[in-house]
């Protein structure tokens, strides 16, 4: 009921970015805004194109529908439907789709007069996206340089990918988005089990204060990052860990071509090295 008198207060015009109080109304409990409209328009179009082209292939097997890019001979030049043309098409939705989700973000955080983090942790999921599809693409001159939309062929991508360069797990870039992964999950999972043992205390006992959560982890490790360190802690874990994952792919091809365990060689010829010569 708190809830409901305070949406009262909320759903008041103003806090649009585009469209003014044209598209400013609700569906539900679901704000819409003229982003809201463009969202569903790319998501239906693109989602159409998909199951179209599925119609042209061999199978309708979820596994094994594939939407492939362009040949490498088409360059960076518009291909024909069924020849890449319609993943062009796809792209160009999926772009507007998530634009038009993180804009909406935007607008509604606008409203609530809060701050514009949950939009620019999108905006980074969607640059990644982005870094795949068009930013590596282009570097390398080929649209053919994309993923493939379909679950088989996806999978078989990454695969391939990983072994043009040998052994993918050597590149650097890929070592430091792992390890923030990791990271991000543990952060996350600490968090989530810190949050619940103090709501949900023994029998006979209140729920307990930020103040006990905090000298559990100065217990535990000797200091606490407090209540709101905690959450800019995981929200530069996962940030960090989606950008890492981008820049590994994109330096894979554009600005590396050979195995990735060559590169580490300059480690091996460090001068430190030379008191325990390789012998044959």
């Amino acid at each position: 009921m708190a809830m409901l008198n305070f949406e009262k207060k909320y759903r008041v015009r103003g806090g649009t970015l585009v469209g003014g109080d044209l598209f400013d109304f609700w569906v539900g409990p679901f704000y819409v805004g003229f982003f809201g409209v463009t969202t569903i328009f790319f998501a239906f179009l693109g989602t159409a194109m998909i199951l179209w082209g599925a119609s042209q292939g061999p199978t309708w097997n979820l596994w094994q529908i594939n939407i492939a890019p362009p040949d490498i001979s088409y360059g960076l030049g518009f291909a024909p439907l069924l020849e890449g043309g319609l993943w062009q098409l796809i792209t160009v939705c999926a772009l507007g789709a998530f634009v038009s989700w993180m804009l909406r973000e935007v607008e509604i955080c606008r409203k609530l007069g809060m701050g514009y983090h949950v939009p620019f942790a999108f905006g980074v999921a969607i640059f990644a996206y982005f870094t795949l599809v068009v930013i590596r693409p282009v570097l390398m001159g080929a649209w053919g340089h994309g993923f493939p939309y379909g679950i088989y062929s996806h999978l078989d991508w990454v695969s391939n990918v990983g072994y043009q360069y040998l052994h993918f797990h050597y590149n650097p870039a890929h070592m430091i988005a792992v390890s923030f992964f990791f990271a991000s999950v543990f952060a996350l999972s600490l968090h989530g089990g810190l949050i619940l043992s103090s709501t949900n205390p023994a029998p006979g006992h209140t729920v307990r204060t930020p103040e006990h959560e905090d000298t559990f982890f100065r217990d535990i490790i000797g200091y606490s990052i407090g209540t709101l360190g905690i959450h800019r802690l995981g929200l530069f874990l996962a940030l960090a860990a989606v950008l890492f994952s981008a820049l590994c792919i994109v330096l894979s091809g554009p600005f590396w071509s050979k195995g990735w365990p060559e590169w580490w060689s300059w480690w091996l010829n460090l001068p430190i090295w030379s008191q325990w010569p390789v012998t044959k």
